[in-house]
């Protein structure tokens, strides 16, 4: 029997619970996030991140203001990190922010971050 993985990578997927979004919208919101912050990485975390079976956290906050702070902090850190934007095609108006995709990192420096905010 082999031992389950030890997952030292992550990405961290954060959605505003602020937003009135049906639940596929926030799905396809935060599928937007994860390709968008993969898009940003080194060669190397998306390597090991792939290898590891690409964990993945979905997180929530309240506010636009949120998210942005979280993504200076986490580039401060050197996390590759996601903003995105709606199209407004759809559900909410055109330019709503409503997720952020962040990493693949380290978990235990996503951790250090995002250990405050609540599973989505």
């Amino acid at each position: 029997m082999r031992a389950p993985p030890e997952f030292t990578w992550k990405q961290c997927l954060i959605i505003r619970d602020d937003v009135k979004m049906s639940c596929g919208k926030k799905c396809a919101q935060i599928a937007h996030a994860a390709v968008g912050a993969y898009e940003k990485a080194g060669a190397a975390a998306k390597r090991s991140w792939l290898d590891e079976g690409q964990k993945k956290v979905t997180l929530k906050l309240t506010g636009e203001r949120a998210l942005f702070e979280l993504k200076v902090i986490a580039e401060a850190n050197g996390i590759p990190a996601c903003i995105i934007q709606d199209a407004g095609l759809t559900e909410i108006p055109p330019g709503t922010v409503t997720a952020l995709g962040l990493g693949p990192a380290k978990s235990e420096l996503l951790d250090r971050i995002t250990s405050d905010l609540k599973l989505l």
